[in-house]
This record gives structure tokens, C-alpha cells and sequence, in this order.
């Protein structure tokens, strides 16, 4: 199974570069978590948000593999404990299908993204960082893997 993590957003700290390549690392073969980054749009003082996210979205949704499961990450949509993401890994990897995962700019997720979408999924209620949702992206799905393996990485 392929979990691709797409994104939009400009560099990233190399503090968040070491801590996705590790919790990537740490997961099987069978599971490959892919990050796929794209450029934000350009901003400008006359900008407008919804602009900016409609044209972000476009670039999202052409980047979206054919056939993926779709999961919108939204601070609007369903909070997920860490068992449940697990038993959703589990579900995914049973069902055969691809998954992307996708994170929108500083602006949100276009209309049109929330729409492919068969799922969305808040962190948290809280605004996170860009850089701090892709660590904790990528340790969640580590910890609910090891969960649906019976690792002891996980204690509740």
C-alpha cells in the first residue's frame, strides 16, 4: 500500500525533514509514505485568499495519483483517536487502496479538494504549524501501524 502525503508549502526546517524521514523509515515495506510537495501560489498585497486556495487546489488535485482513496486533513473535519486511525490503516491495507493524504497552504483546501475527498481528518482542533502537522502526520501513522502490528511502541 501507498500513503502519499501531498502538500503544499515552500521549504521545510531540517529539523521537520529529519523527523518525517525517521517515522517514514520506521514503517514496513509494505506501507510506503510518500511525500509529494508542491509551491504555493504566488501571494501578492492584492491577494485573495479563496484565489489563492482555488489555485493551490488545482495544482492538489492534479497531483492526486489515479484511483487513490482521498483523506482531506481539515480543521473542520472528523477528530480521529489514534485507534481509530488505526483501524482505518488496517482498513486501507485490507481493502487494497491507495491513499492521499492532503494538507492545504496557509489559505486552507480548496471546495474542490474537500469535495474528492472521502474523509477529512482534524489533527486537532487547534491551528497547527505546516511544519508541525508533517511530524505529526508522519509519527501518527507510524504509531497506528504498530498498533495493527501489536508493536509496544503504543501505550495508551
Amino acid at each position: 500500500m501507498r500513503l502519499t502525503v501531498i502538500t503544499v508549502g515552500g521549504k521545510m526546517p531540517a529539523w521537520v525533514d529529519a523527523g518525517v524521514a525517521e517515522y517514514s523509515k520506521r514503517l514496513p515495506r509494505e506501507i510506503r509514505l510518500q511525500w509529494r510537495e508542491l509551491p504555493l501560489a504566488r501571494r501578492g498585497r492584492d491577494s485573495k485568499p479563496e484565489a489563492l486556495r482555488e489555485r493551490e487546489g488545482e495544482q492538489i488535485i492534479r497531483a492526486v495519483p489515479a484511483g487513490d482513496q482521498v483523506v482531506a486533513l481539515d480543521v473542520r473535519g472528523d477528530n480521529w483517536s489514534t485507534e481509530q486511525l488505526a483501524q482505518r490503516l488496517a482498513n486501507w491495507q485490507m481493502s487494497g487502496d491507495n491513499v492521499s493524504l492532503l494538507i492545504g497552504g496557509p489559505d486552507g483546501l480548496s471546495g474542490a479538494c474537500l469535495a474528492l475527498a472521502r474523509q477529512r481528518w482534524s489533527l486537532s482542533a487547534l491551528t497547527l504549524p505546516h511544519p508541525l502537522v508533517r511530524v505529526l502526520l508522519a509519527e501518527q501513522l507510524y504509531r497506528a501501524w504498530t498498533i495493527t502490528a501489536g508493536h509496544p511502541y503504543h501505550r495508551p
